[in-house]
Formats: C-alpha cells, structure tokens, sequence
C-alpha cells in the first residue's frame, strides 16, 4: 500500500504528516475523517522529474491558457453559481481539490469551468485556496477572499462558504431589485428629455417662424427658448466634446490615489443615496465580524480582516481608529462611539454582546436589524424616485406646451387683425 504524504490546513493551522492508502481517493476520505483540509497531496518517493509536454497538455491546458490570458472576469450570476456549488460539494464531505475536479467537469463551457481548472491547479500545487482565488479572479472581491482567508484559518471553510453564498444571492437580490426599480424611471428621464429636444430645436422654431410671417411678436419665453435653440444648433459640437473632455478629466482626477478619500467622502453626503451606502457599511461590518468571531478568530484578527473587505476609502481610513483603539484594550462599543461614524443604535447592540460575553450572536441580530433597515431605505428611494421624475417631466412638458399654446393664440390674433 502506497505511502502519501500531506499538507493540509486543520483547526490549528497548518499541519503535515504520512498516511497509508490504496489510492489519492482514500487518502482524502482519511484525511476527511480527521477534520483537515488537504492543499497538498503526493506519493512518497514519487519522481519529481520534469512533466513532459505530453502530460502538460493533459493536465493544465486549460489553466496555462486562463493564466497567459489575463485573470477571469465573470459576472454576479456566474460568482454566485460558483460559490453556491463550491459550498455544496464541499459540505456534503468532498475535499477541496475534488470538489474542484468536479466543477472541472462541468459540461457548460464557460468561466465557471475554466476557472475551477486553474483553481485546482493552484490548490493542488500547494497555495491556499484564498490567495489562489485572489490571484486568478477579481471578480469576487476582497470581503470573500478575506473571509474563504479566516475560514481555512479557523478549520471552517465549508460554513464560510454556505454563509457567502447566501450574502451573495441576498446581494444579488438586492442589485436586482434596485435595477428593476430604476428601470421605469429611467425611462421616463429619456422619454422627457427626447420630448423637450423635439420642442426646443423643432416645434417652437416652426411656430415662431409661422408669427414672424404675421408680424405678430413672441412671447419673452419663448424669445428665450428660441435663443437656447439656436445656440444648440450652432455649438452642439462643441456641448459634446465639452461632455468627453470633461469625463476624461473627471475619470483621471478619481485615478488619483489622493482623490480617493474625498470622493469616497462626497459620496457619503449625497442626498438619499448616501445614507444608503453608510447603511450597506453597516450591514457589512456587523456580518463580518459575526461570522469571524462565529469562527474562533481573535477581535483583533476579525478587524484586520474586516478592513481589508470595506469598499468605502473614507470608511476604511476611519475604521484604522477604531482597530488602533480596540488593540489597545478599548472595548470595541466605545471605540466605534469614539470614531462618530457609527450610529448610537449600532453601539447599543454592540455593548449588549460584550455585557452578555455572546458577541456573535449580538453581531447577528444588529446585521439582520440593519438590513431591514436597509431594505426599507431602498424601497423608500425606489418610491420617491418614480413620482419626482414623474412631476419633473410633467413640469418640462407642460412648460413647452403653454409656450406653443400661447405662440398659436398669438399667431391667430395677429391674423385676425
């Protein structure tokens, strides 16, 4: 029976040995039982000549051509398949490179496929499935690659990857109901504006030209909107050219790295959107430090890794405080009340976790209160949205209509006379 040798990632971190097995699907139903995460299996003794080319194409095609051409992009949908499969493999017991293997074959061919081929090369080769993911895909993002980081730390990958599983359907949920919500207003935005251009740059100039033959004379409105329409005509050019100009310099002024930090700021402030950000902050910071502390991971871990995963510059440079605070013995409600970036609410629920020593759980019940929080806001926004655009297109329209009544009442009274 042959001899295997192993790395593999457990509760206490990394560990190696030898195990005896017939063949790599027994060695990884043993290493099963015990609870350990296998990133490393081979045959002692086993030759490390050179792969020939041969055996190159056999096994890593695939991976060598993703690699040579770029990272993998998917879209949502296919990073929300990928985790949900991934966290069903691996919860019904199969390994990590198995589960993999699995995904390989997929018959689908799209980037779910060819990104568990070069995941499972990487595994296989020895790297953590976190910096792998992180290195082959930008696609998932800092929050999941820390997270999948704290889960293979603390022996509990399986669990970390149901629960963003589940974050990411909710997310997508979420992108879904804002688009649906935005689509109606949008357009709307378009058909009034279409329908303004029509009566400042066609129908108005007609109906002046029409009183200028009676000699009748325009009304001061309408002389303004006539001279908005011949500056139009006449420096269109120049209006697009401005637009392009001026979103070059905006994209290369956000590229900046010192413009970051108030950018990030500014988006904070705007009107109804903003407290929306603050509130998905918030429903962030509290799932991921409930599910790093779920999972055994010190305060101080749990912070490292939920400042890695915060989008938001500004925030992120605000929360530094609140881990310098916590790492010198301050308890982590009075350091958030100490930053003013955290509602009382938030600090309240907090305090109840420390006084009652079951900080996951206080961390929970805050997240789910504050995503339905959340939840109420976007519906707010979504209902205001509609109507105000409603009403400013009513306005437009309405505006350009009174002029064109009052342009042909005027046009009939110079005639009569």
């Amino acid at each position: 029976m042959p001899t295997f040798i192993y790395s593999a990632q457990g509760p206490a971190g990394l560990v190696t040995g030898e195990l005896a097995a017939s063949d790599r699907s027994e060695a990884f139903a043993l290493l099963g039982k015990k609870k350990i995460q296998p990133i490393k299996l081979e045959v002692a003794g086993a030759s490390k000549a050179p792969v020939r080319s041969s055996e190159k194409v056999k096994q890593g095609t695939s991976a060598d051509e993703s690699i040579t051409g770029g990272p993998i992009k998917l879209k949502l949908p296919q990073v929300v398949l990928f985790v949900e499969e991934l966290a069903d493999l691996v919860g019904a017991g199969i390994q990590l490179e198995p589960a993999l293997a699995t995904m390989e074959r997929r018959r689908e061919l799209s980037g779910i496929k060819t990104l568990a081929t070069v995941l499972r090369g990487k595994v296989r080769d020895g790297m953590a499935f976190s910096k792998a993911i992180a290195a082959t895909s930008p696609s998932f993002g800092k929050l999941f690659c820390a997270l999948v980081s704290a889960g293979e730390a603390s022996g509990s990958l399986s669990t970390m990857l149901k629960r963003q599983a589940q974050y990411m359907r909710a997310l997508q949920a979420l992108k879904s109901k804002v688009l649906s919500a935005l689509l109606y207003p949008a357009f709307l935005i378009v058909a009034a504006v279409s329908v303004t251009l029509l009566f400042v740059v066609y129908l108005i100039p007609k109906l002046t030209e029409m009183l200028d033959s009676t000699g009748g004379s325009l009304p001061m409105a309408a002389q303004i909107i006539l001279k908005i329409s011949d500056t139009f005509k006449a420096t269109w050019w120049m209006i697009i050219l401005g637009g392009i100009a001026s979103y070059i310099l905006g994209k290369a002024w956000l590229a900046r790295p010192e413009s970051a930090i108030p950018w990030a700021r500014f988006k904070l402030r705007i009107p109804l959107f903003g407290n929306i950000f603050r509130a998905r902050f918030y429903v962030q910071f509290l799932e991921t430090m409930a599910n790093l502390l779920g999972n055994g991971l010190t305060m101080v871990q749990a912070m490292q890794l939920t400042h890695q995963a915060i989008d938001n510059p500004y925030l992120r440079q605000e929360f530094e405080s609140v881990m310098r605070n916590v790492g010198e013995g301050v308890a982590l409600s009075r350091a958030l009340d100490r930053s003013a970036q955290f509602p009382p609410l938030l600090i309240d629920m907090v305090n109840v976790g420390e006084q009652t020593g079951d900080m996951p759980a206080a961390l929970e019940r805050a997240a789910d209160r504050f995503d339905r929080e959340l939840s109420k806001k976007i519906d707010t926004l979504a209902a205001l949205i509609q109507p105000m655009i409603v009403c400013l297109m009513a306005g437009m329209v309405g505006i350009m209509a009174y002029l064109m009544m009052t342009t042909i009442f005027q046009t009939i009274s110079s005639i009569n006379k």
